[in-house]
């Protein structure tokens, strides 16, 4: 799928191709963010039931150069020759970034060349069992892992880990590795309604989260259908009554309707994507296809459009299907 650069767009009047970046992405936590995306196969150690890149198709642990490399960086030195104002370059996309075998190598050139960027990794966190893994990512200005579960039944239920995963193990990597890491640590936690939220769960939550020293705890949930139909988002005020109950350093993550305050958010873009449902119903892939655009780039505008009422979608053969509200024909 081309990726087309909607910075590019705005200062030169004409699209730009990229394989393996996006964006920038008007991000809730990170403002204008420029998308690195090192597992466009989908590659995973976890099948999230709440994923919004849907159902992994390749369940692995397996770290090799998943795209490569160097096209990865000549990217990278071509979008950022022109110093645009970004809020971050971030390590995300279609599957766990941590299993691209050069990540290190990106990492690297990011902060020797191009300093004054903050580079940020979202990660699941289930290689930082790897002493190796957890030295990739140390040069890193933020890393964001998360954590859905500190017990092993609930971990399995929320997160379908690839065989032979252990949720006690990777937990005890994430605390090295914030023994280890001199940057900064912001942990997720995606809320399941009936699943994590429960006293037993979020006891285990209070106990643990001193150990991991993270600079903040973030608490999550739906904005648009995963990779099963039945989770339904819990609403913010519920987010927030377990953010109190789990202590002081614990914040509910921002609507995604505030990334209208966000640069990288296009007026046009968030146009064409109405104009287009107001025809026929789409899906993300449809979206994609349409607007040339990546899935977590156009995941985020539907995330807007979805939460102001513009919105509306339903279950179908081929997916979640998006159309317009009746506020919107």
């Amino acid at each position: 799928m081309r990726r087309v650069s909607l910075k590019f767009l705005d200062d030169y009047g004409e699209s730009v191709k990229y394989k393996y970046i996006f964006g920038p992405v008007p991000s809730r936590r990170l403002g204008t963010s420029l998308g690195i995306d090192l597992t466009p196969q989908n590659a995973c150690t976890l099948n999230c039931l709440y994923c919004e890149c849907g159902r992994t198709r390749n369940v692995t642990s397996v770290r090799r150069e998943y795209v490569p490399t160097g096209e990865v960086l000549t990217e990278l030195r071509d979008f950022l020759s022109t110093y645009p104002i970004l809020d971050s370059i971030t390590f995300s996309g279609s599957g766990e970034p941590t299993l691209h075998s050069g990540i290190e190598d990106i990492i690297e050139m990011l902060k020797d060349e191009y300093p004054q960027y903050r580079v940020t990794v979202l990660t699941n966190g289930t290689l930082l069992t790897d002493a190796s893994v957890r030295a990739a990512l140390r040069r890193a200005d933020l890393v964001v892992p998360s954590l859905d579960a500190v017990s092993e039944d609930v971990f399995r239920k929320i997160n379908r880990p690839l065989h032979g995963l252990r949720n006690e193990e990777i937990i005890e990597g994430l605390v090295a590795f914030s023994e280890e890491y001199p940057g900064e640590i912001w942990l997720e936690v995606f809320i399941i309604p009936g699943i994590n939220d429960n006293e037993d769960e979020l006891l285990r939550f209070r106990k643990l989260f001193p150990r991991l020293r993270a600079t903040r705890i973030q608490l999550n949930s739906l904005d648009r259908p995963g990779a099963v139909d039945w989770i339904l988002p819990m609403p913010r005020e519920n987010l927030e009554a377990l953010a109190r109950r789990l202590g002081d350093a614990v914040e509910v993550i921002g609507k995604p309707m505030l990334r209208h305050r966000c640069a990288a958010y296009s007026d046009d873009v968030e146009n064409r994507i109405l104009a287009a449902v107001r025809v026929r119903p789409y899906t993300l892939e449809d979206v994609c296809v349409a607007l040339d655009m990546h899935p977590l780039d156009a995941g985020k505008y539907l995330d807007v459009l979805l939460n102001e009422g513009k919105l509306i979608s339903k279950k179908g053969e081929r997916g979640v299907f998006y159309m317009s509200s009746r506020e919107e024909r």
